[in-house]
């Protein structure tokens, strides 16, 4: 078996398989994992239930923006409840699916969820049809077990199936995919019918259903253990056996912030868009966009900056040039022109607008710094443990994560409700940036250390 030890993760290079002494270079490797079924049937089922969730999504957000409710604040409380119920399973039952994905075959799980998938399309089609709000956030919360139980797998099937020196490119190109299919689904939400969208859910489902079966065995790798059905108990017992190791510690905690940060972006967009840029339902979707495809940048970008080492090393730049950014995105706000009153830019008004590119380059600067920051830290959890503990330590970090994305969505809530307004919020958020780069800060600093530490002990 591998060495999957801290060692062979902090080292400066690649481990040997000692198989080649000549390595294709970085980003070449990478993308021709897209040619073997060891990662092509993973991505593809990936990348169609992310694009699945996104279109559901964005297309239940814009019909709430701008069908159902008509002012800024109850725009965002919708917003909020949604992610709230989206985040609130990964919160109580991801130790569940971490010790399932740790004690069963990997692959068996994945079809069994995809199937699932299908029926939750079902009711959010029908939620659709109906423009019914508490079908569709029921939708939303059935989404929202569905991811709990398939992201586990998703990371810990990555080393399991890659070699070691593949790990990073591989996440990177996951990742990538997953913005990429964000991309697509938030676009499309916003040019088609809400009908036609139902339809489309239904078919993407079944797709993925038959991408997953192509998924090849993943075995559990350690001894059996019973599972332990009591939530409470094992998120607690999970969590406390994972967070002890500082690296990882420093990893997660890192991570939680990004996507607390995130949560509170997310939720700002549209109301950001149509009440402060005045702009349509069009442009909430390239707005969306714009940032999935900025995280798909930074991932590819950050995997070519390291050459396929894993590393925290960029990870607090980057995520201090995100808040640089996120300032930028405040001033370009402060300073717009909006529409006259009770129309609505469309997206050629908006694009030709004073005032878009620097909001749009700034939103693009924060989506690639953001993929800069978080792509190296998920590839870092999954290779600083056994390979057979991997789903649990995601599992770990899903909870850490949903926990920081709650606490997100309520301090959005509670600054809209104090009288925040959507600029106002969005400039807090480069705070928690900065408080995010001094964790990743602290992260390199120790993976640092213990790297001399080893070196130290083979000289001796």
């Amino acid at each position: 078996m591998r060495d999957w030890n801290l060692r062979e993760r902090c080292a400066k290079e690649p481990p040997d398989d000692g198989l080649s002494r000549t390595r294709p270079e970085p980003m070449k490797a990478s993308f021709r994992l897209l040619t073997t079924r060891r990662f092509l049937p993973l991505f593809a089922t990936q990348f169609l239930g992310a694009f699945n969730d996104n279109l559901f999504k964005q297309a239940m957000i814009l019909i709430a923006t701008y069908q159902i409710y008509s002012n800024a604040r109850a725009e965002a409380t919708f917003s909020a409840i949604a992610t709230g119920l989206f985040i609130l399973p990964f919160f109580l039952l991801s130790a569940l699916s971490g010790q399932l994905a740790d004690s069963t075959d990997k692959a068996r799980i994945v079809r069994l969820v995809k199937t699932a998938e299908i029926a939750i399309m079902l009711l959010g089609a029908g939620a659709l049809f109906a423009g019914s709000v508490p079908l569709m956030l029921a939708a939303v919360l059935a989404m929202g077990i569905h991811s709990t139980f398939f992201g586990p797998i998703k990371y810990a099937l990555l080393p399991q199936h890659l070699e070691a020196d593949e790990v990073l490119g591989g996440t990177g190109l996951v990742e990538a995919s997953t913005y990429c299919a964000i991309l697509s689904g938030t676009i499309l939400a916003g040019k088609i019918d809400a009908h036609v969208t139902a339809i489309l859910a239904i078919v993407v489902a079944v797709a993925g259903w038959f991408t997953a079966r192509g998924i090849p065995p993943a075995p559990p790798m350690g001894a059996h253990k019973k599972l332990d059905w009591h939530i409470i108990r094992s998120s607690i017992r999970l969590i406390a056996s994972t967070m002890h190791i500082p690296r990882l510690f420093l990893a997660i905690c890192s991570i939680s912030f990004f996507w607390m940060i995130g949560a509170i972006l997310i939720i700002q967009f549209p109301p950001l868009v149509k009440n402060v840029f005045t702009a349509d339902k069009e442009v909430a979707s390239v707005f969306l966009a714009i940032f999935s495809v900025g995280v798909a940048i930074g991932s590819i970008l950050i995997n070519r900056l390291l050459g396929g080492r894993v590393s925290a090393r960029y990870a607090s730049g980057s995520v201090a040039a995100m808040a640089l950014f996120i300032i930028l995105m405040g001033i370009s706000a402060e300073n717009w022109t909006p529409a006259p009153t009770g129309t609505y830019f469309t997206l050629s008004d908006f694009l030709t607008h004073p005032g878009a590119p620097l909001a749009s380059l700034s939103l693009l600067g924060i989506a690639i710094t953001g993929g800069m920051f978080v792509v190296p830290l998920y590839a870092f959890l999954t290779t600083t443990v056994e390979i057979e503990q991997t789903a649990r330590t995601v599992a770990a970090n899903n909870i850490v994560n949903s926990g920081a994305m709650v606490l997100g969505a309520a301090i959005a809530g509670i600054l809209t409700q104090i009288g925040f307004s959507i600029v106002g919020t969005l400039m807090s958020v480069s705070v928690l940036c900065l408080l995010a780069a001094a964790l990743a800060w602290k992260l390199d600093c120790a993976c640092r250390d213990h790297e001399r530490e080893l070196i130290h002990v083979d000289m001796d």
